[in-house]
């Protein structure tokens, strides 16, 4: 019987041993790792999705997290200040205590949560996180050390911390609200609305297509891509600066019930519509208006300041933000042009294939009298130049979007100045890569000579444009005519030049280059320095012969045709031209040029019957070679002549001044 009590006995020692070394260890273990512990908050902290502050002596601010944004929620909604929440959240996740003592242990020592102001505290501090709520008060400043008392979530244990997450809980309303009234980006948004006030009461929506914009309403047409993105980085440039409560809010005074404009920002799944009413009548910056404004889902209203720029770009938008370029195309897709006026053939240029150089074009000329078409070779630049001019070409003024037909004859488009046509080898069909033509037309006002107007075929609208578009698109054949009318090949040589006075017995130069030469050196070196640098020069112009500009479509050998009438030639020169030919023997031919004397400060005119006829005027380096060798040595009255007398011996003594 002994034995089975001592059993017995035995068996409730060991169970209570065990009991005492599992459980109360285990608890006295956790009590002294929650002791040594030094972060206040565990990992709730890492997932906070709402948090709120309360004071004695203010307003509950609250914030709330809506994806991947933050916004103020109490006392009123707006989007909240990133900065400022993520530095709440961090402090909140790194925030360690000093030392911390159990709320439990302060009857021992006759204290209470009062003693640390922590029973109606002054600042109160809750989260969310996880589906629960975690509710901190902060207390009184400690008596040494720039440290204060803080009540765990769970009321059993005070910490005393540092004064960095009391800190950014102080932080003001006006420092965790975000300043920007819009938050879509300008890459992101997808469509700007504007509508004005009554009595006009217009709807304006531009559309990003790409990367163009273009307008929706009221009409169908091109914007200008970087006026509207710089709108639309101006307007998320706005700030709120002063936000209105009570009888300052009321929507009829401040003129919000009936806005003066409407601006609406569309971006991925989101829309945000600014209201701005009447102005506030305070002082703002230089060059802006202070008006009274809402978002227009959210009842609070505040005051921002507006450039008024930007205001009146977005009340006349339909033609402020509108791409004033009146073609839209890529000059490296046009295939073909046409150019056309009253009383003048069609002149037609045509880009030649791929193989004989990207800008080789050709002329095909269009005969009067049913006369065949002629090609001849076109000027690349002249042509390219053509091109950007077309595609610079920008509306001074929008006159009509909806002309009538009396418009239409007042402007000068029943009989245009000019008609351009465009053919392009991308641009058309649903996905743009099919061919397409664009056709100008530019008008003018009978007795308004120096104005122009222009409009393209099958849209409506008309544009006053810059008048010298008409003297740059001329429909003559020789202003796009080649320009480089020789350009003697590798091999070639000039080994003679001869320049004579048409009626005169003996030339003014005879030049032949020594049998074997290969330079003109040798064959200059005699002559003085200014006409050997003169023949140089001259030597090298005939080398590669350019027109400046030509001056007729056709050569006379009776005179020159100048753009006002005629002049005598006056001069003849003749060059030989050497060739190699395949064999190895040389080919010599002439080449004639007729030339004019000088006929003004930059026009020299010469003639020849080679390259199918031409009349042009000479480069400049030519004239002045040219003039060099035909007058001025011949006018050059030499060096000054020496005086026979001394020049007198300045005094050696002068008078003073004033006698």
């Amino acid at each position: 019987m002994r034995t089975k009590v001592t059993l017995v006995l035995i068996f409730l020692n060991v169970v209570l041993f065990c009991y005492i070394f599992e459980f109360e260890g285990k608890y006295r273990t956790e009590q002294r790792l929650l002791e040594a512990r030094r972060r206040v908050y565990g990992t709730e902290v890492a997932a906070v999705d709402s948090f709120s502050r309360s004071e004695r002596a203010g307003p509950t601010v609250r914030l709330e997290k809506r994806g991947d944004t933050w916004w103020l929620t109490q006392p009123y909604e707006w989007p909240a200040n990133l900065n400022a929440v993520l530095r709440i959240l961090s402090d909140l996740q790194l925030l360690e205590h000093e030392t911390s003592f159990a709320v439990a242990d302060l009857a021992k020592d006759g204290r209470s949560l009062a003693d640390y102001g922590l029973a109606e505290p002054a600042r109160t501090f809750t989260f969310t996180s996880g589906g629960k709520t975690y509710t901190t008060r902060l207390g009184d400043d400690t008596k040494i050390g720039n440290r204060l008392y803080l009540l765990s979530p769970d009321g059993t244990r005070i910490h005393v911390v540092g004064r960095s997450l009391a800190d950014s809980l102080a932080l003001p309303l006006d420092s965790l609200r975000s300043e920007s009234i819009f938050t879509v980006p300008v890459f992101e948004v997808r469509s700007l609305g504007l509508q004005t006030a009554a009595p006009a009461n217009l709807k304006v929506r531009l559309r990003r297509d790409g990367g163009r914009w273009g307008f929706e309403t009221p009409i169908l047409a091109r914007a200008d891509k970087n006026r509207v993105e710089v709108a639309i980085n101006a307007l998320n440039g706005l700030k709120a600066k002063k936000f209105l409560e009570g009888r300052e809010a009321d929507l009829d005074r401040t003129g919000l019930a009936s806005p003066q404009l409407r601006v609406t920002l569309e971006g991925n799944a989101r829309r945000e519509t600014l209201l701005l009413g009447n102005p506030t009548g305070a002082e703002a910056p230089a060059g802006s208006v202070e008006y009274y404004a809402k978002v227009e889902d959210k009842p609070t209203v505040f005051a921002t300041a507006v450039p008024s720029t930007l205001v009146e770009e977005l009340r006349g938008a339909q033609a402020s933000l509108r791409d004033p370029r009146i073609l839209d195309f890529d000059p490296r897709t046009v295939t073909s042009l046409t150019l056309s006026a009253p009383g003048q053939p069609e002149l037609s240029i045509q880009r030649l294939e791929a193989a004989a150089g990207a800008d080789a074009w050709q002329l095909v000329v269009r005969g009067a009298g049913g006369q065949a078409p002629q090609t001849v070779p076109a000027d690349g630049a002249v042509v390219g130049g053509l091109l950007d001019t077309l595609q610079r070409l920008a509306a001074r003024r929008f006159l009509s979007d909806a002309p009538s037909a009396t418009d239409l004859e007042n402007w000068g488009f029943n009989r245009p100045e000019r008609e351009l046509g465009l053919n392009l080898a991308t641009g058309g069909g649903p996905r743009g890569t099919d061919p397409s033509t664009l056709s100008l037309q530019i008008g003018s006002k009978p007795d308004q000579r120096g104005s122009a107007y222009a409009r393209v075929a099958n849209a409506p609208f008309v544009f006053e444009v810059d008048p010298a578009i008409l003297e740059a698109t001329p429909v003559t054949a020789r202003w796009f005519r080649q320009r480089l009318l020789r350009d003697l090949p590798v091999g070639a040589r000039i080994t003679g030049l001869t320049l004579a006075e048409i009626g005169a017995t003996s030339p003014l130069y005879t030049l032949t280059l020594a049998e074997g030469a290969l330079t003109w050196d040798a064959a200059l070196t005699p002559e003085p320095e200014a006409r050997r640098k003169a023949l140089a020069a001259l030597l090298g112009q005939l080398h590669t012969l350019r027109a400046k500009r030509f001056t007729a479509e056709s050569f006379s050998p009776d005179h020159a045709q100048t753009e006002s009438g005629t002049a005598p030639w006056k001069y003849r020169l003749d060059v030989t031209l050497a060739l190699t030919a395949g064999n190895g023997a040389a080919q010599t031919s002439t080449s004639t040029l007729l030339l004019t004397d000088r006929l003004g400060g930059d026009t020299l005119l010469a003639g020849t019957a080679e390259f199918g006829g031409v009349n042009f005027a000479v480069t400049t380096e030519m004239m002045d070679a040219l003039f060099a060798l035909t007058y001025a040595e011949k006018h050059d009255p030499g060096p000054p002549a020496k005086s026979a007398e001394p020049a007198a011996e300045p005094a050696k003594n002068p008078p003073p001044a004033g006698q």
